[in-house]
């Protein structure tokens, strides 16, 4: 095997590394990211509907603002108890947390700063793939 054989096997093996302890890692986080763009959907709602209905339409509207109100209240307590066992964070989360941190140094250590880049880049690019072609398979 030669050097760029071997090198590209480590990358292979850093990409995949990194993508499924990135995925692990995003479970946790990705609730918590959520609930603040949630908050935010849901102050601006609020905001544009106050007083901006009709009579007819007050019920209607207030209920569906207090069912989404709902749901991100749920999702802060399922958020809460995902991170946390108790009133410690969940051990699993610090070990997912410190080893992406590791992946990370191990990547900068075999292909530099430029490689991490990269890695990152293509893994976002992969999530943002998914999510589209999961909406386009919905409809």
């Amino acid at each position: 095997m030669d050097k760029k054989d071997e090198k590209n096997l480590k990358v292979r093996y850093l990409t995949w590394l990194y993508k499924t302890v990135k995925e692990a890692f995003d479970r946790y986080e990705r609730k918590f990211t959520q609930l603040e763009i949630d908050g935010f959907v849901l102050r601006e709602m609020e905001k544009e509907l106050k007083g901006s209905y009709m009579p007819q339409e007050k019920k209607a509207l207030e209920k569906l603002v207090n069912d989404f109100r709902n749901y991100v209240d749920e999702k802060e307590k399922a958020c809460l108890k995902l991170k946390y066992k108790g009133k410690k964070i969940d051990p699993e989360f610090i070990f997912l947390d410190v080893k992406l941190i590791a992946i990370e140094k191990a990547i900068i250590k075999e292909l530099g700063q430029e490689g991490l880049s990269k890695i990152k880049d293509s893994y976002h690019q992969e999530m943002i793939k998914r999510i589209i072609e999961e909406k386009e398979n919905r409809l």
